[in-house]
């Protein structure tokens, strides 16, 4: 006699005991059941644990009875859910297809923020397949500054290119509540980044150091109006270059290294670092700033590569000249190009961060552009943006879990 096939899916919960998750599959062993898909998940001491399998109509009955009483035997909950044939196929037909992965970031992820971002997901007929938590187990007391939150959704849908343009300005729109949300497909290169190119001024520095140059000459003021002016994207940034560099003719050079020892650095630089060395990262500074200020942060840090800009000094004082090629937003973007072609990576495995209008061609461009602490310009133009924490943030947008890169 023949038996008929049967998909059974169990959920169990309740307090998580050591040998609950091995008690209950050896059940279905000792009858040779199928598994099919498992997935657990664990808040406090709380068990959530999910089972798909196939048997035969023959066996259900005795596997069902003797789950019950386990369950019952650990004090747990038990619920039996029959899944069809044609559901099942359904199921499997859609895996891999149009899946997304939405991380919010901020100091606090509150129940406001996720009511939001999951009342969107649900407007646009976006399915939640998972929700993780990245950041470490968050005590009571912390220090504002230091907090960081963040929750990882991996969604299920189709969306139209309206749609994922309508969306991805929604979550942006969210930073001004203090929530930071990327928006990503979940395809192969997501998962594999292997290159990190970054602005400097202004992104890994706090600081612009043409500006603290121009104080130390004494026309800081001048300077710094070229400087917002460009950033905002209102001159051509190689023009805004030559003007501010001629104004720092005399300077003596000595003062570069004054200025390099007491950089203020961004938050999150050493550990974004340390951990991005650490997982196999590729790193590079593509900036409109100098050389020399890019090499200190690389010999100080780890950089692998530098890309800036050359001062012209003579006789110990700066010319009011440059050398070279002007590292400008089409250079930056035509150097993430040649870095991804020298370590043989698609340029989709690149990562580039940034926050002025210069950075835009090379945000454009690389499979995940971030917008960090920019001008509204640039973020308003950049596809992932974070605003509310420092560099580190970087870490989970690529998707990184405090427990395993802390360890």
């Amino acid at each position: 006699m023949e038996h008929q096939v049967e998909i059974i899916q169990i959920n169990i919960s309740g307090e998580d005991k050591p040998g609950m998750t091995s008690s209950l599959t050896e059940i279905l062993a000792r009858y040779d059941a199928f598994i099919l898909d498992i997935g657990q998940a664990n808040i406090h001491r709380s068990l959530t644990l999910g089972i798909l399998f196939r048997t035969t109509s023959d066996k259900s009955g005795n596997i069902m009875k003797e789950l019950l009483f386990k369950a019952s035997e650990l004090g747990v909950m038990i619920r039996f859910t029959p899944i069809s044939e044609a559901d099942y196929d359904a199921w499997v037909g859609r895996q891999g297809k149009n899946r997304y992965i939405i991380t919010l970031l901020g100091r606090r992820v509150t129940a406001r923020h996720i009511a939001e971002v999951t009342g969107t997901v649900a407007e646009n007929g976006l399915n939640i397949d998972a929700i993780r938590r990245l950041t470490g187990r968050m005590p009571l007391h912390e220090d504002d500054r230091a907090a960081k939150s963040c929750i990882e959704l991996s969604v299920r849908g189709s969306l139209t290119d309206e749609n994922k343009s309508a969306l991805q300005e929604r979550f942006m729109s969210l930073s001004e509540s203090g929530l930071d949300v990327s928006f990503q497909r979940d395809d192969i290169y997501r998962r594999s980044r292997r290159l990190i190119c970054f602005d400097m001024d202004s992104t890994l520095i706090e600081t612009e150091v043409i500006d603290e140059l121009a104080d130390r000459a004494g026309v800081g003021a001048e300077v710094r109006e070229i400087t917002a002016r460009a950033m905002r994207g209102e001159i051509d940034f190689r023009e805004s270059f030559t003007q501010r560099v001629a104004l720092l003719k005399g300077l003596d050079e000595n003062v570069m290294e004054d200025i390099a020892r007491n950089l203020p650095i961004t938050e999150g630089l050493e550990r974004m670092m340390t951990i991005l060395k650490r997982v196999g990262y590729k790193t590079a500074i593509l900036s409109g700033g100098f050389t020399y200020f890019g090499n200190y942060l690389r010999r100080k840090y780890g950089f692998d590569y530098v890309y800036a800009n050359e001062l012209e000094i003579e006789e110990g004082r700066l010319t009011g000249r440059f050398t070279g090629e002007v590292v400008d937003g089409r250079r930056k973007a035509e150097l993430l190009r040649l870095l991804c072609q020298f370590e043989g990576i698609n340029l989709e495995q690149a990562v580039a961060v940034g926050d002025g209008a210069n950075d835009l061609p090379m945000l454009s461009i690389a499979g995940l552009g971030i917008a960090f602490h920019a001008k509204p310009k640039v973020k308003a133009t950049a596809r992932q943006s974070i605003s509310t924490i420092g560099l580190d943030g970087i870490l989970y947008f690529l998707g990184l879990k405090d427990s395993r890169i802390e360890a």
